[in-house]
């Protein structure tokens, strides 16, 4: 499969997103997505849609903990999700743009 990816390994066009299109950009991060994971990345394409960007960490968290699980903070989505990058690796996992206060 080739997905055409920006410069900073987002998806250019959201839209081809799907579970196979996540796995393959789980890869990099050397992580085998689960059920759970999909939940949380379903989850973070609501935000983009829901909100018309991509989630910084702290609003993130926050809407994760609310339509996913009261027990989700950073440190085990740090955990779960193989990375430091929250906001970054979800949004770039989910095929939405980059945050913008990401670097």
């Amino acid at each position: 499969m080739s997905l055409e990816l920006d410069q900073d390994g987002h998806l250019v066009d959201y839209t081809v997103w799907n579970e196979q299109v996540a796995q393959e950009l789980a890869q990099s991060l050397e992580l085998e997505l689960t059920p759970w994971h999909f939940e949380v990345l379903y989850a973070v394409r609501q935000f983009y849609t829901q909100f018309g960007h991509s989630p910084a960490t702290r609003p993130l968290i926050k809407f994760l903990m609310k339509s996913v699980s009261p027990e989700i903070d950073n440190a085990m989505l740090q955990q779960k999700f193989n990375t430091g990058l929250v906001a970054r690796h979800l949004s770039r996992l989910a095929g939405i743009p980059k945050p913008a206060n990401c670097l």
